[in-house]
């Protein structure tokens, strides 16, 4: 009976998306997958193989979210002129021989490059496939195939630094190669998949079409979005420490530190894959500015923890503090943008805010510096006290917002009076 009923769920799921929707929710997790087997081991793998300093590995590193910052914008406008599909299978191409490219070279320019085109890779693929989704499928749905999306992501990230730890083991440079190879793999799918089912070319909205100059000019005018990205970006700076200096500083202070990054990694995604639908059932009883002041507040708690702590259960306490902060600030962070959207910008106003992606480049940057002039101690507690300036930046744009919400009502409530006269 319960097999039966298993079946019955499966045939009616499958039914319920188009098959490419399928095909790219199975192709995040291979994706996710292939990618959190290297990406996170990149610096370790530059400190070996090089003799680049902690804080050029940041530069490097960091260069991939710069080029995601206006890679968007580019993509964007790029899916417009030539269709979304042409574009989705040229990231995917592309992002494969950038990871054949971190295997295979040695010189410094060369990874800032691959790093370069890594974040524009990226920031090409995930817009573009997110509305190719939306494509195919009915707007009732789409919701839930983006929650889906949300979930194979953190299935991928779960498992992906436990096989690069395996797979380095062997070769440090083989999970960059398994990584390459299952990203042209993925292309060569999906290309087959898209042909199969006619999809010769999917064109953008037309109208609203978000362009890095019309973003710029918005940020200029809307106050109450430049104290958001304010805050977004002194946030991303903290955040950026969990996926780059931090790794390099558990590898200095443990001779197993690459096993125990690995496992913090995964348990990071667990309780993302875990917990995230019962934090969003909490959260949604208060507003997004408490829910993302109470999110700033774990980033700063995991810091901290970080900062201070000796041991393998003590990192893993502090990874899972921290990762509340994740489950906490992200969908907040991107209500409160949401909340402000005039009617038909939505679409701009989240192009904007890739510009919070400054801080994942300045991040690496400064934690390097840190890590490597002072100690992990006095890098964590500094990015502790960083993630908490970032609430500041957020109450003022609150602030405003409310301001400007109450000066409407008063100008509403004029018109009227001078209406009925």
């Amino acid at each position: 009976m319960k097999n039966s009923k298993l079946s019955t769920g499966l045939i009616s799921f499958a039914k319920s998306y188009h098959p490419i929707v399928h095909s790219l929710l199975l192709g995040t997790i291979l994706a996710r997958c292939a990618a959190s087997m290297s990406m996170p081991f990149l610096a370790i793998y530059l400190t070996k193989h090089t003799d680049m300093s902690a804080v050029m590995i940041g530069l490097v590193i960091g260069a991939g979210s710069l080029a995601g910052t206006i890679g968007g914008f580019i993509g964007g406008a790029l899916s417009d002129q030539f269709g979304r599909r042409n574009i989705l299978l040229s990231a995917l191409f592309g992002w494969g021989f950038v990871f054949l490219g971190f295997a295979m070279v040695q010189n410094a320019l060369l990874f800032f490059l691959l790093s370069l085109l890594n974040g524009l890779c990226r920031s090409f693929y995930e817009p573009v496939s997110q509305a190719l989704m939306a494509d195919l499928t009915e707007k009732e749905r789409r919701f839930k195939v983006f929650s889906l999306r949300y979930l194979a992501i953190n299935i991928g990230v779960s498992v992906g630094p436990l096989l690069g730890a395996l797979f380095a083991a062997f070769n440090s440079t083989l999970p960059f190669i398994i990584t390459g190879c299952v990203y042209l793999f993925y292309a060569c799918s999906l290309y087959l998949l898209l042909n199969k089912f006619g999809i010769k070319r999917i064109d953008g909205e037309q109208k609203g079409r978000t362009t890095f100059l019309s973003a710029w000019n918005i940020v200029k005018s809307d106050l109450i979005l430049r104290y958001y990205l304010l805050g977004g970006i002194v946030t991303a700076i903290g955040y950026s420490q969990m996926t780059v200096t931090l790794s390099q500083y558990v590898e200095g202070k443990f001779a197993d530190g690459v096993a125990l990054f690995a496992v913090m990694m995964s348990i990071n995604a667990i309780t993302v894959v875990a917990l995230q639908v019962p934090f969003t059932k909490w959260a949604s009883q208060y507003s997004p500015i408490t829910v993302l002041t109470a999110g700033v507040f774990c980033y700063a708690a995991g810091n901290v923890g970080f900062g201070f702590s000796d041991s393998w259960m003590t990192f893993i306490i502090s990874m899972i503090i921290f990762t509340f902060g994740e489950m906490l600030c992200f969908p907040s962070g991107n209500l409160l943008v949401d909340r402000i959207a005039p009617d038909g910008m939505r679409g701009t106003y989240y192009g904007a805010q890739s510009f919070s992606s400054l801080g994942q480049f300045i991040g690496p940057w400064i934690g390097g510096i840190l890590l490597s002039h002072y100690s992990g101690r006095v890098l964590f507690i500094t990015m502790s006290v960083v993630a908490i300036s970032a609430v500041a930046f957020y109450r003022l744009g609150e602030s405003a917002r409310i301001a400007k919400e109450k000066n409407a009502a008063v100008h509403g409530i004029s018109d009227n009076v001078n209406k009925s006269m």
